[in-house]
């Protein structure tokens, strides 16, 4: 937990951005029946049934100290697909960069290992020489920033009936870019002062 809090506090330094990354996941769902437009004094009428199309993965980056994150939509969840995320991060996302610093939570999928999965040796080596990786610690990963930013997307843009990968990746991208224009970010105060404090029960007891 330290560990993430005292990359928090690095100074911006754009040869070596800290970019927090997490990921989730949508039902893609259908209206079975047109929903009754809302009126003055009555709000729309949507009805309860449903039609299920599929779920799709969804990874957030976000850069604190820039007020920037970009989404990044899938059809799956699987090593391949993490590897291709960070594969864009690093060549495309933030390619003057000497390295990434990187701090995600730890999903079967979030290893290096899945590089080597999705790319050749050499290349998956390349990839992972750009990365200093933060892992937040077991039920720590309310320390993951882009965690915080996946609510705020999930509350304004992704909390009503979305059909299909095209529309959620329109309305996603829409929404990052929108709230980046806006320079929206999070405000963190969270320290290792107060970690050290108001988590004392979770550090080992030394007699």
């Amino acid at each position: 937990m330290e560990d993430v809090l005292e990359v928090y506090k690095r100074p911006y330094n754009p040869a070596y951005p800290v970019i927090c990354l997490d990921e989730t996941n949508r039902q893609l769902i259908e209206e079975t029946k047109v929903p009754i437009p809302a009126e003055p004094g009555k709000p729309q009428k949507m009805d309860y049934e449903y039609r299920r199309k599929g779920v799709v993965n969804i990874f957030m980056t976000f850069e604190p100290l820039q007020a920037k994150r970009q989404v990044t939509i899938n059809r799956n969840r699987t090593r391949i697909d993490f590897a291709h995320c960070i594969k864009k991060i690093v060549d495309i996302d933030y390619p003057e960069a000497e390295k990434i610093v990187l701090v995600m939570d730890n999903l079967n999928t979030h290893k290096l290992g899945s590089l080597y999965e999705a790319f050749p040796p050499e290349e998956a080596r390349r990839i992972a020489e750009k990365l200093e990786i933060h892992y937040t610690p077991k039920h720590g990963s309310w320390l993951n920033m882009a965690e915080i930013e996946i609510g705020v997307m999930a509350k304004q843009c992704l909390s009503r009936y979305i059909p299909s990968m095209e529309q959620m990746e329109k309305e996603a991208t829409t929404w990052a870019s929108n709230r980046n224009l806006a320079g929206g970010t999070v405000n963190w105060h969270f320290a290792t002062a107060d970690a050290r404090i108001k988590l004392k029960r979770l550090y080992p007891q030394i007699d």
